[in-house]
C-alpha cells in the first residue's frame, strides 16, 4: 500500500489547522486559550505578542503543509511542549481559579499537548521512524475527551443529532470508544486499526457536529467555530499518519 498520499493529507490537515489558529489569533489580537493561558499576564496585555505568534504559526503551518519541513515540525512540537511546562501547568496548578479536579481546566493544556504530539507525529513521518511521544501526547487528549463524556454527559448529549436518538447512549458509547482507542494507541495495541478507527470517528465528529456548527455560527468568536472544525480535521489527520507510519514501521521491522 502506498502510504505517501495519506501522509501528505495528514500533513496538509495539520499544517492547515496551524495556519487557521494563527490567522484567528491575528484577527482577535489575543492568544487562543490552548496556545497560551492567562499566564504570564504581560504577554496578554500587549497585542504585539499574540499577533506575532499568529504570524509565526501561519508561516510554520504553510511550511508543514506544502514542504518537507521536519525541523519546523520538531520546533513546533518543542514550542508547544515548552508552553505547557512554563505557562499552562503553572497557571493550572498555582494561579488559575479552577479546581484541579475539574476536568475542564485541563482542556487548554490538553489541546496544546495534542498540537505538540501532532507535530512530533508529522516529524516522524518524514523519516519513517515514528517518534513515540507524539502518539502518546496526542492520545492523552483523546482520552481526556472520552472522560468528558462521562463527566459532562448532559452537555455532551445535547450535541447528539436528534435523528440519531438515544443521546445518552451515544454519549457514553463514544466516550468509552475514545478512551479505549486512546489507550490502544499509547500502548501499541492493534495500533493501526485503532488509529484508523479514531480517524474515522473524528471525521464523523467533523461532519455531524463541527461542520454544521461552523455553518450556522460562522461569526461567533470571530470565526472560532470554523477554527474548531478545522482543528477536528487536524486530529483526524494526526490519527491517519499514526496509522500508516506505524504500519510502515512494522513492515520495516519484519
Amino acid at each position: 500500500m502506498n502510504t505517501r498520499p495519506i501522509i501528505r493529507i495528514g500533513r496538509l490537515l495539520y499544517g492547515f489547522s496551524i495556519v487557521a489558529i494563527g490567522i484567528h489569533q491575528i484577527i482577535i489580537k489575543h492568544f487562543r486559550p490552548e496556545v497560551l493561558p492567562p499566564f504570564p499576564g504581560w504577554a496578554q496585555t500587549h497585542t504585539m505578542f499574540p499577533v506575532l505568534t499568529g504570524i509565526a504559526l501561519v508561516i510554520a503551518g504553510i511550511l508543514i503543509a506544502g514542504f518537507k519541513a521536519k525541523d519546523i515540525c520538531l520546533f513546533l512540537g518543542y514550542l508547544f511542549l515548552a508552553l505547557i511546562v512554563t505557562c499552562h501547568l503553572p497557571y493550572i496548578l498555582f494561579i488559575g481559579p479552577g479546581k484541579l479536579t475539574d476536568l475542564s481546566v485541563w482542556f487548554g493544556a490538553g489541546e496544546a499537548l495534542a498540537y505538540s504530539g501532532g507535530a512530533f507525529v508529522m516529524a516522524g513521518s518524514f523519516s519513517g521512524k515514528p517518534i513515540p511521544i507524539g502518539r502518546i501526547f496526542f492520545s492523552l487528549l483523546i482520552i481526556m475527551f472520552g472522560c468528558s463524556h462521562f463527566v459532562f454527559p448532559v452537555d455532551v448529549s445535547a450535541m447528539v443529532p436528534k435523528w440519531l436518538g438515544a443521546p445518552l447512549f451515544w454519549t457514553y458509547f463514544v466516550g468509552a470508544a475514545l478512551i479505549a482507542l486512546g489507550f490502544a494507541i499509547i500502548f501499541n495495541i492493534w495500533i493501526k486499526a485503532a488509529a484508523w478507527l479514531l480517524a474515522a470517528l473524528l471525521f464523523l465528529f467533523f461532519l455531524l457536529f463541527h461542520l454544521p456548527d461552523a455553518i450556522q455560527n460562522p461569526s461567533v468568536g470571530y470565526g472560532n467555530e470554523i477554527v474548531r472544525a478545522i482543528i477536528c480535521l487536524q486530529f483526524c489527520g494526526i490519527a491517519m499518519v499514526i496509522a500508516v507510519t506505524n504500519g510502515r514501521e512494522n513492515k520495516q521491522a519484519l
